[in-house]
């Protein structure tokens, strides 16, 4: 059954999956939406990964399941001090796809990125069950470090919004979405068109007919908003370099995704080039599935129910421990400069 009114963000006992969870929280506060925190594992790849603890005795599900339950207790502290109430689930299966089936459920599904290893790795990998590529739903992709490993900071507001112009109709939707966040946080929105090499076509007016394009692209979204401050801009670079650089100052960069190729090989086909990897702030991923399942749901049909799921419930994690965890999760948290 769909729940339109929750977020799913996936934790793995990582500072990567907190950062992700205190970002999602704000996000719900904000939007009114409901939390849910989900871990999720399969006892074969539990050792490898370990939720970043000390367990390593194979086929042990009652381990696993217990750390599990202390994973999702700070995850949940760590919403509640940003004062949301958020339900837990444990999920047994391999993680990437069960979240590609729980994005059948949810409005939204938010992790964090920590670079190497652990849950995203796996989730934004380049196989079949790349989460980005062939989720139902939109994804957001909170980074941890920058490229040079360090902790970056993150607010709890949205001023500024960034989206790659795309007219695929999961790029349109990623325009419709990025106006409607921006409208609703009273954030400015950037339109950004990516033409790599325009500088040098010749031929006069070229730039003014790219220009021209984009106007009528967004003009939608200024007939939907007209309160909403949009800046549009031609930018002369490729899309994942252009989108890279605009995530240094924007909140939040939002981008359609076409499926394996397209924006997702762009986004994910290289550690050295792809948004996601050297993105300075949370990027919001529209995939293609999530705007035909958009269709589906108009239609009457509903989600199918993912297996293996429990609901449990989790005892708080000391006060202490989630002041250890938000200084460990951004390095400003002690200054209280969060805004």
């Amino acid at each position: 059954m769909i729940n339109d009114k929750a977020i799913l963000v996936g934790v793995d006992g990582s500072h990567a999956s907190y950062k992700a969870t205190w970002w999602a929280a704000n996000y719900a506060k904000h939007a009114g939406l409901t939390l849910q925190i989900v871990c999720a594992y399969s006892l074969p790849s539990y050792a490898a990964v370990s939720f970043d603890a000390t367990y390593t005795a194979m086929g042990d599900d009652n381990a696993a399941h217990s750390d599990a339950q202390g994973i999702l207790s700070k995850a949940k502290a760590i919403a509640d001090e940003q004062g949301v109430e958020a339900a837990t689930l444990i999920v047994t299966g391999d993680p990437s796809s069960v979240f590609v089936e729980l994005s059948r459920n949810y409005r939204l599904i938010v992790i964090g990125n920590r670079g190497k290893g652990g849950l995203a790795e796996r989730l934004l990998g380049t196989t079949s069950s790349s989460l980005p590529a062939y989720a139902y739903c939109p994804i957001v992709v909170v980074p941890y470090t920058d490229d040079d490993g360090k902790p970056m900071h993150l607010t709890n507001n949205i001023s500024k919004v960034a989206v790659g112009s795309d007219e695929s109709k999961w790029g349109l939707k990623a325009l419709e979405i990025s106006a409607d966040l921006a409208s609703s946080w009273g954030a400015s929105l950037d339109v950004i068109d990516a033409v790599p090499g325009v500088q040098g076509i010749d031929g006069e007016g070229v730039m003014d007919s790219y220009m021209e394009d984009l106007d009528a692209t967004i003009k939608p979204l200024q007939e939907a908003h007209p309160n909403l401050k949009i800046h549009k801009s031609i930018v002369p670079d490729s899309a994942v370099s252009a989108l890279t650089k605009a995530s240094y100052d924007h909140d939040l960069v939002v981008v359609g995704s076409r499926g394996r190729g397209g924006f997702t090989g762009l986004l994910l086909g290289s550690t050295s080039q792809g948004l996601i990897q050297h993105a300075a702030g949370p990027v919001f991923v529209v995939p293609r599935k999530y705007v035909e399942a958009e269709q589906l749901r108009a239609e009457g049909k509903q989600g199918a129910p993912v297996e293996g799921v429990e609901s449990v419930s989790v005892q708080m994690a000391a006060a202490d421990q989630v002041e250890e965890l938000e200084s460990s999760i951004d390095p400003m948290h002690k200054s209280g400069d969060q805004a």
